[in-house]
């Protein structure tokens, strides 16, 4: 019982501090902005933002909807490519040493450059936006991916093929299960930037979706509007990181 308890009271902390440190935060913007009489164009008080977060909730949750589904799709169109094709390098050496630079150079190309190019190859539709967002989401899930496989020791590996292993199961007792903790360091870089991947898609080229909501909002001086846009575009990324994390522990606890 005493190490339930303990054990509940940890949780109770892990959440209360940084939501007491948040409240404080916006408590002292708050005070702030009305103390210094900052202009609402430049900077507007949270409760400022609170209200047009309510009067236009509609037109937020019409432009949520396209950037949600937009960085889901390229989240798991980017973490299954980077999965397939890690898992191609370490059973090649030669893919692994003809493809791996190719990729490295790819992730080299800032993504407001490349995301122009891309919206002219696939359109201003869905598919450009998805390409974006899985663009952003595959070299750090290649790597980490990639770095997992390899991390079986050699002993490990000398072992299993003392044992006679086939290499499926080498690779599913020995190098996939070596490799999670890895995917999911990933995949929880991955559930933040695929929401950045699609809002810089829907800077190049669409109506709808909140990055498109931020360009509106900055051009019109409607600075509140793009203070709550911002912080609803947050509010997914740390909806989707939760997510992987939630689910990362499940599976620990699974296995165990």
């Amino acid at each position: 019982m005493a190490h339930i308890a303990k054990t509940h009271r940890s949780t109770f902390m892990q959440i209360a501090i940084p939501l007491a440190v948040a409240a404080a935060l916006i408590a002292l913007w708050e005070g702030g902005v009305r103390f210094f009489q900052v202009p609402e164009y430049i900077a507007p008080a949270p409760s400022v933002v609170l209200q047009v977060f309510i009067s236009d909730f509609d037109n937020l949750m019409r432009n949520f909807v396209p950037t949600l589904i937009e960085s889901l799709l390229g989240f798991t169109v980017g973490t299954l490519s980077a999965v397939l094709i890690a898992v191609a390098f370490v059973h090649s050496r030669f893919m692994m040493e003809g493809f791996f630079p190719i990729a490295v150079f790819v992730n080299t190309i800032p993504i407001l450059a490349i995301a122009p190019v891309l919206v002219l190859l696939f359109g201003p539709g869905l598919t450009a936006k998805v390409v974006i967002a899985a663009l952003i989401c595959f070299f750090p899930t290649l790597v980490n991916m990639v770095r997992g496989l390899q991390s079986p020791t050699p002993q490990m590996m000398e072992l299993a093929r003392i044992l006679s292993a086939s290499h499926s199961e080498i690779f599913w007792k020995i190098r996939f299960p070596s490799s999670i903790p890895f995917l999911f360091s990933a995949l929880k870089i991955a559930a933040t930037t695929c929401v950045i991947g699609a809002i810089v898609g829907e800077w190049v080229g669409a109506n709808i979706g909140l990055g498109a909501l931020i360009l509106e909002a900055t051009f019109n001086f409607r600075s509140p509007l793009l203070y709550a846009t911002i912080f609803l575009s947050s509010g997914l990324s740390v909806a989707l990181f939760t997510a992987v994390t939630l689910a990362e522990k499940w599976l620990v606890k699974w296995q165990n």
